[in-house]
């Protein structure tokens, strides 16, 4: 298969989520039958609600910085699926994928039952990191953790961020739930670090480790808010028990990203990687959509946040360094805890653009308006599709003022593309 073969053939197998097949024997007889190429280095794999991602992202660019070769998959993609894939820091090129999505499709074809796309996916990461001939892979969970095909893998180095609630529909409706299905990561014989948890997760995380004989890493490091950008990053003096990070200028925005460095600390250290590869990993780091900020003329900031909790942290970046007016284009999964996204983030606008992503999960604009009934304060209008939802927003919005996009991944991979090219 070509490139665009393999994507089409990938597409395929279903919608991500909607084709989650939660298991691990398809994943486990796929990867043998491949030669197993997640033994050929080892894993570090992150799991938990929010920050997962951006702390997979810090410990990735800390191990490039002790020149460590290192591959790193993370999930969902924004624009193109080859992002998912990183080998010393560079996406995977349209070759590389192609001809391991191939063989992957080839082994899948013959066992019983077809791999998902997630399943595959996963697959062709750790049979590109193979070829590659990493030295270490970061995975970062794509949903729970039990049953998550990142988990066959079988990192002997893990981390749980925080928990909160997320894909109920999946992981159960409650925190206890949830976290014990994130908390399966932790296997004898593991190394464990731990971010701080509500108490409920905490509970669980901690039966977790006394079941399975593991002394837990707590990440409840000092840390010291030093100083602040106008734009929302953070100077922070971090103190490990094994070290002191002075003033350690973050490279990701808003103050949540704080506790997500610290557990990328705590894992780097225990990879015993040099304090000055740290200090550069967490500086140098990048996330795209995760409170990214683009200086247009209005100011134009993306953010992924598609859980209360996610959305929470923005209302917070937003409350303390957003210029006014500001615009905010939602749009959300309907299969999400929308009222609740909506009454954090809705009072903040002054015009709130609702549109619809182009995904079959994607709610309606009549369900996002019955939300924003309740909740906006400004003005409301509704956009026919994304790319008209952003024009909307770039004509009505003050030059001095500030464009939030937010509500899904999903929509941020659709409007990405086109805020680039405003520049």
């Amino acid at each position: 298969m070509n490139f665009d073969a393999a994507v089409d053939y990938l597409l395929s197998l279903g919608h991500e989520t909607l084709a989650i097949k939660l298991g691990l024997e398809n994943t486990e007889l796929l990867l043998e039958s491949l030669g197993n190429p997640q033994r050929a280095f080892p894993s570090v794999q992150i799991a938990g609600t929010n920050g997962k991602g951006s702390t997979a992202a810090m410990l990735d660019a800390s191990c490039r910085a002790a020149d460590i070769k290192c591959g790193l998959y993370t999930s969902p993609h924004l624009v193109s699926i080859t992002e998912r894939i990183r080998i010393s820091g560079a996406e995977i090129t349209h070759p590389d994928f192609a001809a391991c999505a191939t063989v992957v499709r080839d082994e899948a074809e013959k066992l019983e039952a077809r791999p998902t796309f997630f399943e595959q996916v996963t697959a062709i990461a750790l049979l590109a990191f193979r070829n590659a001939g990493i030295e270490l892979a970061i995975l970062e969970t794509g949903l729970g953790g039990r049953l998550d095909s990142t988990t066959a893998a079988k990192a002997k180095l893990v981390a749980i961020t925080p928990i909160a609630m997320d894909h109920q529909e999946y992981l159960g409706d409650t925190l206890e739930s949830i976290a014990a299905e994130k908390a399966a990561i932790i296997r004898p014989g593991v190394t464990a670090v731990l971010a701080t948890q509500p108490p409920e997760a905490f509970a669980v995380l901690i039966r977790r480790c006394e079941e399975t004989g593991v002394v837990p890493v707590f990440e409840d490091s000092a840390h010291l808010i030093e100083d602040t950008t106008a734009d929302g990053r953070f100077c922070v003096t971090f103190e490990s028990p094994g070290h002191r990070y002075e003033k350690v200028w973050l490279g990701l925005r808003g103050e949540h990203q704080i506790d997500n460095a610290a557990v990328a600390i705590r894992l780097a250290e225990l990879l015993h990687l040099p304090t000055s590869a740290i200090v550069a990993g967490i500086s140098n780091a990048t996330h795209p959509g995760r409170l990214e900020l683009f200086p247009h003329r209005p100011a134009i900031l993306l953010d992924g946040a598609h859980n209360p909790a996610g959305c929470r942290a923005l209302r917070d970046y937003v409350d303390e360094f957003a210029p006014r007016p500001l615009t905010l284009v939602f749009g959300g999964m309907r299969d999400k805890q929308l009222a609740q996204m909506g009454e954090i983030l809705f009072p903040m606008a002054d015009l709130l653009v609702l549109t619809a992503v182009e995904n079959p999960r994607s709610a309606s604009l009549e369900m996002l308006e019955s939300i924003a009934d309740r909740f906006a304060k400004g003005t409301v209008v509704r956009a026919q599709s994304t790319t008209q939802a952003l024009q909307m927003a770039t004509e009505t919005t003050a030059a001095e003022g500030l464009i939030c996009i937010a509500g899904s991944l999903y929509l941020i991979g659709e409007l990405r593309p086109l805020v680039l090219n405003l520049g």
